[in-house]
């Protein structure tokens, strides 16, 4: 009974850290040390009773033969050997001899005792193997997760590291196959000599184990799939499948897969911002070198053109001609302003001239700039009763606004309203324009505030040159602001959101 709720416990503590990993059978090794173990005993036994020793001396040498069989077969065979002992210590060396009953009481409390005494030695010994059976294997486990966090390491961060890690992954710990899913960019990795299905199946799984943000491991396949977490965020999923891992293993192979991604794209934002960097001081100086160089031609042909018109004398065509190249010359030269501002504003000279205001009464300006677009029409305008002013330059908030609302005008649905609202909250007072047409799609969304950068759609519609949403960014960040955009299906909306004022600064300005 003892043995069997030794072993019924055995088999409850190997299924809970293994997670539903099935027990081994009794391994071959220890087949054979029973073996030796019994024919050992009957050795001895057959020399101790030639050479006539008494029964204590044998218990001592029956329970050094357990020992051995304890250290290097485990529980079983040094169980059934003691018991194989207590029998010839009970027939040959217990009178009387020759019989397996015992006439002196003492001799039953010496057999039990030496039973007792072997069946205790025999489990602490064979939980001793166990542990050193254990250190070792997380010893190995240690050295191939520090082998693949080299591997991993010495990656090239430039590359997409999918493919590298599944096959650094799967040759490091011996797996069948090994899936990534990486759910930032939608893409899974595969390594290993699985079939289609097989691994259609297990890409299924750690997709899915993403999606629940849960771990899973599926016994009769020795696989686990787990979430890929960065900061407590799932990011994706994998499959270990063909090997039993530990789970402390497993999940440290899902972290640094995730960690790899996330170096990855790290590494790829940064190289962005460098190369954006680098890309916006070389456009500023064309912008800058382009407008100075354009003045004075266009001034040229504006006033040629408007000379001629004045002399007259010209036919009904060249007049037309004329007027024609007067009005395009003109808007040129409205050109080389915008090219000019939006040069100054990439520099790092650019300081608003700050003063009190009140975003209502800057909306309510630039809304008498955009009467041209039929603004008293479409737009409809919401201010509070009651609002904190900030500390801003107001034609350079006003330039920001235009650009917005003048976006909004280009693209969205002919006859729609067009919504401007100031909203005070917090720290900060935010002005939104909200516009119903075609959503800003989101691949373009990370892009939007780059300069000369165009949204697929806007390609194909209204012209523009990509320079407007640049200049309200750069114009809210000068005012330590932030400005965003949210679009959704039939409508988009851009916010500005200004810092208020100190209360410090309102009353030494209201003083003077």
């Amino acid at each position: 009974m003892a043995c069997d709720r030794f072993e019924n416990r055995t088999v409850t503590l190997l299924r809970e850290n293994y997670a539903g990993a099935s027990v081994p059978r009794l391994p071959l090794g220890a087949l054979s040390w029973l073996f030796l173990s019994l024919t050992v005993v009957a050795a001895c036994t057959w020399l101790a009773f030639h050479l006539r020793l008494n029964l204590a001396t044998m218990g001592f040498f029956y329970l050094i033969l357990i020992i051995a069989a304890a250290m290097r077969g485990g529980f079983w065979p040094a169980s059934v050997a003691s018991v194989a002992s207590v029998l010839c210590l009970n027939y040959f060396f217990a009178p009387p001899v020759f019989s397996f009953s015992i006439s002196d009481p003492a001799n039953w409390v010496a057999l039990g005792a030496f039973e007792l005494t072997a069946l205790v030695i025999s489990r602490l010994s064979d939980k001793a193997n166990d542990r050193t059976a254990e250190a070792m294997r997380e010893r190995r486990d240690a050295e191939r997760l520090y082998q693949v966090s080299l591997r991993i390491f010495l990656l090239n961060r430039s590359s997409d590291p999918g493919n590298n890690l599944a096959s650094v992954i799967r040759e490091s710990f011996d797996l069948k196959t090994v899936v990534l899913f990486d759910a930032v960019s939608g893409t899974t990795y595969f390594a290993g000599s699985s079939t289609v299905e097989d691994t259609s199946a297990a890409e299924q799984r750690a997709r899915r184990v993403f999606l629940q943000d849960s771990n899973e491991f599926d016994s009769a396949l020795e696989s686990w799939f787990c979430v890929l977490r960065v900061d407590s965020r799932p990011t994706g999923g994998v499959a270990l499948c063909g090997r039993t891992v530990r789970p402390l293993v497993a999940a440290a192979l899902a972290s640094m897969c995730a960690t790899s991604f996330d170096r990855f794209r790290s590494f790829e934002r940064e190289y962005r911002a460098e190369a954006g960097r680098h890309a916006e001081q070389l456009r500023a100086a064309v912008l800058d070198a382009l407008a100075h160089q354009i003045k004075t031609p266009v001034a040229t042909i504006s006033a040629a053109s408007s000379g001629l018109i004045a002399l007259g004398g010209l036919s009904e065509t060249q007049t037309m001609l004329m007027y024609v190249l007067d009005e395009q010359s003109k808007k040129l030269a409205e050109i080389a302003p915008q090219l000019l501002k939006t040069a100054k504003l990439d520099s790092s000279e650019l300081a608003p001239r700050r003063e009190l205001l009140q975003l209502s009464d800057v909306v309510d300006e630039t809304i008498h700039l955009l009467d041209p677009h039929g603004s008293g029409k479409r737009l409809r305008v919401s201010c509070p009763n009651e609002e904190m002013p900030v500390l801003g330059d107001r034609k350079l908030i006003s330039a920001a606004l235009v650009q917005i609302v003048d976006n909004a005008f280009k693209y969205s649905a002919p006859g729609t309203p067009i919504d401007i609202r100031v909203q005070p909250g917090g720290e900060e007072t935010t002005i939104s324009v909200r516009n119903e047409g075609p959503s800003i799609q989101p691949s373009d969304r990370e892009r939007i505030f780059e300069r000369f950068y165009r949204a697929r759609p806007a390609e194909d519609g209204p012209s523009g040159s990509g320079l407007g949403l640049s200049i309200v960014r750069r114009i809210v960040e000068a005012h330590e602001g932030r400005v965003w955009f949210e679009s959704q299906a039939g409508m988009t909306m851009f916010f500005m959101a200004l810092p208020l004022a100190p209360r410090g600064d309102i009353g030494a300005m209201q003083a003077s």
